[in-house]
């Protein structure tokens, strides 16, 4: 038995399962969006991460990686059973065809499987729908989970499509609009968190009494 999964938010640089093959690749009519709510893994309920899923536009790329699993049933079973826990935010799993960058016409594989989300918030609790780059640039700043934080899930990401050939534009902008967030929260921070420093006379003039009331009257006679 086999079947291909197709990866394009953190199964491209971890993908945490046993597999047999990983093929670089894309599908078509798909770009990656981060449009869904984390909220075990990079967030929490009260303040959820934002992650990656696909929304549906034609003529659109999204690259990604394939892994196959081939073996026996149990095998299979395992690797999708771990998928279905990790990937349980997502409620469909979509079957595409897969492509190569040595053939961007025919399939290389057909019938990959691709966990999707519906993009609707009444019937998808998960799902968060599009936001102000600058907004959701705040959400993955500060969003922190029992796996980690979520900027850490962007920027992994974004080495991760370095890595294998084919950034992504909207990741490269939402990745340095969140550096630009934590540059100012670090100034912020240290605005917010320096203590004020005595003025030099102050502690010159300070400093010396504060010593002979300290030290016992033997060792004040023998300083003076």
């Amino acid at each position: 038995m086999v079947f291909w999964v197709f990866g394009y938010g953190s199964l491209v640089w971890n993908p945490g399962f046993e597999y047999d093959e990983k093929v670089i690749g894309f599908i078509k009519d798909y770009r990656r969006v981060f449009d869904l709510a984390c909220i075990d893994h990079r967030g929490t309920p009260e303040d959820p991460a934002r992650t990656c899923t696909l929304e549906h536009i034609e003529g659109a790329v999204c690259w990604g990686a394939a892994y196959c699993v081939r073996g026996s049933p149990g095998k299979e079973r395992a690797a999708m059973q771990y998928l279905e826990r990790r990937e349980c935010e997502y409620d469909q799993k979509t079957l595409v065809d897969f492509f190569k960058e040595t053939d961007t016409l025919r399939p290389a594989l057909s019938g990959v499987i691709v966990f999707t989300s519906t993009p609707d918030k009444v019937s998808n609790k998960y799902y968060l729908g599009p936001a102000p780059l600058e907004e959701m640039a705040w959400q993955i700043a500060t969003a922190v989970g029992p796996c980690g934080n979520n900027r850490d899930y962007l920027f992994l990401l974004e080495k991760a499509m370095f890595d294998i050939g084919h950034e992504d534009d909207l990741v490269i902008e939402l990745a340095n609009e969140v550096r630009k967030v934590l540059g100012t929260m670090a100034k912020e921070k240290k605005l917010v968190g320096s203590p004020l420093k005595p003025l030099k006379s102050q502690t010159q003039a300070q400093i010396p009494s504060i010593q002979l009331h300290l030290l016992p009257p033997e060792a004040v006679a023998m300083d003076l």
